[in-house]
């Protein structure tokens, strides 16, 4: 079978084999009137290159990815096929699709779906609503699960697919569908702009992005990392200074400095927590949103009561504001750190085992498609 009955993506059998990947088809949820088909294959159009000159294939290869296939973060449906950083051409719209026509390059992240009724999704919260469905790995209300864009296609939902700008590359805009919204999200909420000072915490594929945005918004940008080899890099994509942890008594001199700390580390559960609290100004947040696989470090109340401070924590982030990202990210010419890989078995295992080693600068997109989805329409 093939599509539109079937859909054939990179998938994982075992989390004990996490990154033996197979290609194999998967049937997709039924196509509803706001559905959205989306081919993850380049295709040389003559109505797609008359607007763009560069492929709209890619997938961005997330640390969720990795937290999911090896059940890090509890079990999961298998087979399943992960992605949540997906650009592709919208090759079928339902009837009542009024966003995106057929031919548009498009982008999906994190979220698939909601109710789109509740308190929270008719306040632009939609990725709290209580029924929302993540990429992959979810149930719809028929019972079929979600699977990702490691695929040759993936459907969704009119509200959770984006125009991309033309003047955002395929493979930059990729990452920013999960780790670029997972960041913009908090900072823009937190009001980031002139006259707040804001410290990214981690500097990888998603504190790379938080330096960026950060900076694109008008706050002066702090990096604070344990990896004395970043501070270049950090300095490069907008950060006023560079904080290395690992030098002792790091933290007295930014006492009661920070507005927010954004917290993009996956090893939060290792830090000494009223340290990095102690450079909150008052009533200022440490903000989490790298989410590791163990529990937070043990803290006492009163650690927080000496600045009032807080610390939190979020989900990607909302249409409005994926919509205002990429709007930033267009006017300003902002291009995250990426490296490519062809999409194969081979790829995707090479991408998610380097992943999970921080071996990566910054964020992987798999791109050329059509190579592992030969004929697909």
């Amino acid at each position: 079978m093939v599509y539109p009955d079937t859909f054939e993506g990179f998938q994982i059998e075992d989390t004990k084999k996490w990154s033996e990947f197979k290609k194999l088809e998967f049937k997709p949820k039924p196509f509803g009137d706001r559905d959205i088909d989306i081919k993850i294959v380049w295709d040389p159009s003559p109505l797609f290159m008359e607007r763009i000159d560069f492929p709209q294939d890619a997938c961005g290869v997330c640390g969720s990815d990795v937290h999911t296939i090896t059940g890090g973060w509890g079990e999961v449906p298998l087979p399943i096929c992960v992605g949540h950083e997906v650009i592709g051409k919208a090759i079928k719209v339902g009837d009542k699709v009024s966003t995106v026509k057929v031919g548009d390059r498009v982008g999906v992240g994190a979220q698939i779906a909601a109710c789109l009724e509740c308190k929270q999704c008719k306040s632009d919260n939609e990725n709290y609503c209580p029924k929302q469905i993540d990429t992959y790995g979810a149930p719809y209300p028929d019972g079929t699960i979600s699977q990702g864009g490691y695929a040759s296609h993936i459907r969704a939902h009119e509200y959770f697919t984006f125009p991309i700008p033309d003047n955002i590359s395929t493979e930059m805009a990729a990452p920013m569908m999960c780790a670029g919204l997972t960041t913009f999200s908090p900072l823009v909420r937190a009001k980031a702009g002139p006259g707040k000072k804001i410290a990214i915490l981690g500097i990888g594929g998603l504190g790379h992005f938080g330096i960026l945005w950060a900076n694109a918004l008008g706050a002066e940008v702090y990096a604070i990392s344990h990896s004395p080899d970043k501070k270049k890099d950090a300095l490069a994509l907008g950060a006023k200074e560079f904080i290395c942890t690992n030098e002792e008594k790091w933290a007295e001199p930014w006492a009661f400095t920070f507005d927010f700390i954004l917290n993009c580390a996956d090893m939060t559960h290792t830090f000494n927590l009223s340290e990095y609290m102690s450079t909150l100004a008052v009533n200022g947040e440490f903000h989490n949103v790298g989410l590791p696989d163990e529990p937070l470090p043990k803290m006492m109340a009163q650690d927080f009561a000496p600045n009032g401070s807080k610390i939190g924590g979020s989900h990607i982030g909302s249409r409005p504001e994926m919509l205002q990202m990429l709007k930033l990210a267009s006017e300003k010419n902002i291009k995250p750190i990426i490296q490519t890989l062809d999409i194969s078995e081979a790829g995707c295992k090479e991408a998610v085992e380097k992943v999970k080693v921080n071996d990566v600068r910054y964020r992987f997109t798999l791109t050329n498609y059509e190579k592992a989805f030969p004929g697909r329409e």
